[in-house]
């Protein structure tokens, strides 16, 4: 058993870049796959592919993304653990390299991007960091 699903897909993403891998493969859980949407959404993957029918057998392929022979993202990063949760109001949500990137946040409304959830005003965990 995994006790942090999440830091798992992002570590395995990370290396994926970093030996230039085309798919990378995780196990299947609703928050990987609503992360997954949002790296596909903002344009950090190709796609994603979900596989297997039932619970125990199905898998997310992510399709990793690159511009000519460099990632698509230079940095990713776990910033609420299960050790330690961290959350943000509205106005606090922390920006990314000026902009240049992406934060996760868990909402009452779902998971959004930073940008998302400080236009509807909403505030949560702080899931995960993504930049250029």
């Amino acid at each position: 058993m995994m006790s942090d699903p999440i830091a798992d897909m992002l570590t395995r993403i990370r290396n994926g870049y970093l030996v230039r891998k085309k798919t990378v493969e995780v196990p299947y859980s609703q928050i990987i796959q609503k992360i997954a949407k949002i790296l596909v959404r903002e344009k950090f993957l190709t796609k994603i592919e979900i596989q297997g029918k039932k619970l125990a057998e199905k898998k997310v392929i992510l399709h990793l993304k690159y511009k000519g022979k460099e990632p698509a993202l230079t940095g990713i990063k776990r910033i609420s653990k299960p050790g330690l949760r961290v959350y943000a109001k509205a106005n606090k949500i922390p920006m990314v390299r000026l902009g240049f990137g992406i934060t996760i946040v868990s909402t009452p409304s779902g998971l959004l991007t930073d940008r998302e959830a400080r236009k509807k005003n909403l505030g949560g965990e702080v899931v995960c960091q993504v930049w250029y």
